[in-house]
């Protein structure tokens, strides 16, 4: 039986994700249908319903995981309810994981004040706490682009060449 937690589940649940990730690259997300994933990832319809009830429920679980691995990767300063300045963790997990990240980025996620710890301590620094929601805008937008840029170019650079970028006044 394919029980939520045995080898064969989590290779069918890796075989559809990768294959959806692919198909993004070339479809539009509306076009891509459960026909489609399941051809690419050489399963059967049945397969991809075992494990999602549709495209949607994919993308929400593709989007869950990444947050999840995010997370994890902040934890400390989760606990803390610390913002985190150290950018170079998550610039190296979206080298390591391109695909997956294009896929989110694709699928009109990115990264926001939620995700990720404001560091208040450095707002009342260098802004005196003025305009503090513009500034968390404008550094949340300006972060995603320049990560959905790096992605674009193939991730050519380093993440400590990324991260000097992301330093730069």
């Amino acid at each position: 039986m394919n029980t939520k937690n045995n080898k064969r589940h989590r290779e069918s649940v890796e075989k559809i994700e990768k294959a959806y990730m692919e198909l993004l690259r070339d479809f539009e997300r509306k076009d891509i249908t459960v026909s489609l994933v399941s051809e690419k990832a050489g399963i059967n319809r049945s397969t991809f319903y075992s494990n999602y009830i549709d495209i949607d429920d994919l993308e929400a679980k593709i989007k869950e995981r990444l947050l999840h691995e995010f997370r994890e990767i902040y934890k400390d300063e989760v606990k803390k309810r610390k913002g985190s300045n150290d950018f170079l963790k998550l610039f190296y997990h979206i080298k390591d994981n391109q695909m997956l990240y294009r896929a989110y980025f694709k699928l009109g996620a990115g990264f926001t004040a939620t995700e990720m710890q404001y560091d208040s301590e450095q707002a009342e620094k260098y802004f005196n706490n003025e305009y503090i929601d513009y500034h968390i805008e404008f550094f949340y937008n300006g972060l995603n682009a320049v990560i959905k840029k790096w992605l674009e170019n193939g991730c050519k650079e380093t993440p400590e060449e990324i991260e000097k970028i992301r330093k730069e006044k």
